[in-house]
């Protein structure tokens, strides 16, 4: 028997499930994967790397922002170079 890290319900019976397994937890509802004989962990750390692919995204988004910037200094040098 395992307890859920949430709602520390001691009663739940993980022999019929192998490492890697998903399932809710009875008492509480929370998702959660087998990790061992008799342990289980709050299933969501995929959750937690599609939260970090979102900062990535951001952080392209921002990237996109400085490139816009730097053209326009480069078409800003340009007229200069074309008004002397």
């Amino acid at each position: 028997m395992a307890t859920c890290p949430e709602c520390e319900f001691d009663e739940i019976e993980t022999a019929d499930y192998e490492e890697g397994d998903t399932f809710s937890c009875p008492e509480c509802g929370k998702n959660l994967v087998v990790v061992g004989a008799d342990e289980v962990e709050i299933a969501g750390d995929e959750d937690e790397d599609l939260d970090d692919d979102d900062d990535e995204e951001e952080d392209l988004e921002e990237d996109d922002e400085d490139d816009v910037d730097e053209d326009d200094e480069d078409a800003l040098d340009e007229e200069e170079d074309l008004d002397e």
